[in-house]
């Protein structure tokens, strides 16, 4: 049985609440090859749901990277926590950027579990925000 699609005033609305900006490595949808996708932070696959409190903007990086996981090993301690949820958590909670801009360095273990699992510092992500950093586009402000 397949599900009914995510009506448009949703995904607007989702949208503006997330101020057009990946949940996970806050790329803004104005910088992005690529429309930012309606995410499910519990996956359907795990039982996650169509509903407001499930969804999320994302980019197509940290989406196809997180997949299907909700946790994940914090390589500090080795323990399983959940990954960062954008919709319940504040992202400067968790997690910061380096010095230069470029990469995302995790301050919990939620945070860090999330920058391994979701690879948020991938050699693309690092190349491409090295740019927006020459360009005075990133870090992104009003965290």
């Amino acid at each position: 049985m397949s599900s009914s699609p995510i009506p448009e005033t949703l995904k607007i609305r989702i949208r503006q609440e997330a101020k057009n900006r990946c949940g996970y490595c806050l790329s803004l949808q104005k910088y992005v090859l690529g429309i930012l996708e309606i995410e499910h932070i519990i996956p359907k696959a795990k039982g996650g749901t169509d509903d407001e409190s499930n969804l999320w903007l994302a980019c197509r990086l940290c989406n196809n990277y997180k997949g299907r996981q909700t946790e994940a090993k914090d390589p500090q301690t080795d323990e399983i926590v959940n990954l960062f949820n954008p919709r319940q958590q504040n992202w400067s909670d968790h997690f910061q950027w380096s010095e230069d801009g470029t990469e995302i360095i995790g301050k919990t273990a939620c945070g860090r579990a999330t920058v391994i699992a979701l690879q948020l510092n991938n050699l693309i992500a690092v190349t491409v925000r090295t740019q927006w950093v020459s360009a005075g586009w990133h870090p992104p402000e009003n965290l």
